[in-house]
């Protein structure tokens, strides 16, 4: 990949020139590894990965606090080209998908593609050249494409909270959990009642002296069916992987026939709610705490919960639900916006990411030196969640709107991953150095795809959530199917884009934009 040294004078050392590749991805989770497998079977082995760990795994490195696993069906959070007979239950832990995904890496030769360490300080198109400058950590690339798949779970959010810096004793977030710090007997604060909390709750409520949960928005829960698989089902679908894609097929379309009553029909999970009204029943007698831990608003505006252990755990004898949010620290006091006081000896926060304001989007700057987070300004927008006009050649993988409220976010990315390929190979059929949205198509794509978010309800059933950003706008989830997804970004539309060719075969050539 490297070009051969350059000398400006006889007597001075060989300057290595800057590595240029095809395609730079950036992430190693799910979205790269994804990403750099289909690359390599579409004959593009001319390609990084720049990971800023030491390790694959994205948020299934990071995540790895008592209890974290996956709410997803296994047999349908793994990539459908690299199917696993050998899931151990039937929603895996966070252990078995990190491995998972190390295995992946092994099978489709992905190891020297990789380059650890390289955390990206500046992604910037330079017009003259039609490519990217990367800066990284551990160097600087320059390529023809950029793949962002630094996935929306990857920036921990802590509040601002008043006091947090003079805390005297541990803090951490959830994707950064402290393993040296033995909770055991510990007076704990559980900071948020999210997905992560769910999890952690259960964890670690046996084992500390008190746990305090700042709840400022209760969340709906439902059972979770989860159970291990026998090893006849793993024999079963080692030896005939019709069964394994038939199970995975089930599930996916249990699933999909669910899409409906949140994006069009909201009324219709009344039955879904009855029955996690039925789960709080169960698992909370005492009324008062009850009350405290019912929602207000209709199941599913929020992302629905799964636990067995959830409820009973919060109404255990060393537990407190606080039902506000924390407002401020004195020492090791908290303090809760109701006023209440608690004295821990340990903070967790589980309060998500910057899912709506993603970090990397300080980081790339497009044509005329534009950054992505100014265009952003008034909220993420793509065109089918992929590109971005003002950025050429710069491709999403879980961009904006490609998230799901209740499948697999595996089906999502391959479908995005479809689009990528079939972006480059265009690109090279066509005679074109990169393409960009237009305005107009991507104006109009958003404008549709909010249109339909209205009927949601995410934007119907009385809730803020994390997926809405600052103007109230719903920048993160899909308002329809992973099959409608599917259907949208089977192909790229010439249409929609404008293709940049170099005036001349030099890389510092001035570029020209063709109408498509």
């Amino acid at each position: 990949m490297a070009s051969t040294p350059k000398r400006s004078k006889p007597d001075e050392p060989a300057t290595p020139a800057t590595p240029h590749v095809r395609v730079a991805v950036i992430g190693s989770g799910f979205g790269g590894l994804g990403a750099g497998v289909r690359l390599r079977r579409a004959g593009i082995t001319d390609f990084v990965i720049l990971e800023r760990a030491g390790s694959v795994g994205g948020t299934w490195r990071d995540n790895s606090y008592p209890g974290c696993a996956c709410d997803v069906p296994s047999h349908l959070y793994s990539f459908s080209f690299a199917p696993n007979p050998q899931w151990p239950r039937s929603f895996s832990g966070q252990p078995d998908i990190r491995a998972y995904l190390e295995k992946v890496t092994d099978t489709f030769g992905l190891r020297p593609h990789l380059r650890f360490g390289a955390e990206v300080t500046e992604a910037r198109w330079e017009s003259d050249g039609a490519r990217w400058r990367v800066t990284t950590t551990a160097g600087e690339w320059t390529a023809d494409a950029v793949v962002s798949a630094a996935g929306p779970l990857a920036d921990p959010q802590i509040p601002d909270i008043p006091g947090l810096d003079a805390f005297p004793g541990k803090v951490f977030h959830s994707s950064r959990w402290d393993h040296d710090f033995d909770l055991a007997g510990k007076r704990v604060a559980m900071v948020g009642t999210g997905a992560s909390a769910a999890q952690i709750i259960p964890s670690i409520q046996p084992g500390v002296g008190r746990l305090t949960v700042f709840q400022r928005t209760p969340a709906w829960v439902l059972p979770r069916r989860d159970r291990a698989i026998s090893s006849a089902e793993k024999w079963l679908h080692s030896t005939l992987p019709a069964t394994a894609k038939l199970r995975r097929g089930a599930v996916f379309a249990l699933r999909e026939l669910q899409v409906d009553a949140f994006v069009r029909r909201p009324g219709a999970l009344r039955l879904v709610q009855r029955l996690a009204q039925r789960h709080i029943a169960a698992g909370v007698t005492d009324p008062a705490l009850r009350a405290r831990l019912t929602p207000d608003y209709r199941i599913g505006c929020k992302r629905i919960l799964l636990s067995n252990t959830y409820y009973p755990a919060l109404a255990a004898a060393n537990t407190e639900v606080v039902s506000a949010g924390l407002s401020e620290v004195r020492g090791s006091t908290l303090v809760a916006a109701d006023g209440t006081e608690h004295e821990v000896d340990a903070i967790v926060f589980g309060t998500g990411f910057h899912v709506t304001d993603m970090p990397v989007a300080d980081r790339v700057f497009g044509v005329d030196g534009q950054s992505l987070a100014s265009q952003w300004k008034e909220g993420m927008e793509a065109l089918r969640g992929s590109t971005v006009h003002g950025f050429p050649n710069l491709f999403f993988v879980i961009g904006p709107n490609t998230g799901l409220g209740n499948n697999s976010m595996i089906l999502m990315i391959e479908s995005q991953l479809n689009y990528l390929i079939d972006a480059l190979t265009t690109l090279q059929s066509v005679g074109a150095t990169a393409m960009q949205p237009t305005a107009r198509a991507q104006r109009h794509w958003n404008q549709a795809l909010q249109h339909r978010m209205s009927r949601t309800v995410w934007a119907t059933g009385g809730c803020n959530s994390w997926y809405l950003d600052e103007e109230g706008r719903n920048t993160v989830l899909w308002p329809g199917s992973t099959t409608a997804f599917r259907r949208a970004t089977r192909r790229v539309d010439l249409a929609e884009y404008e293709l940049i060719k170099r005036t001349a075969p030099r890389p510092s050539a001035l570029a020209q934009e063709v109408p498509a």
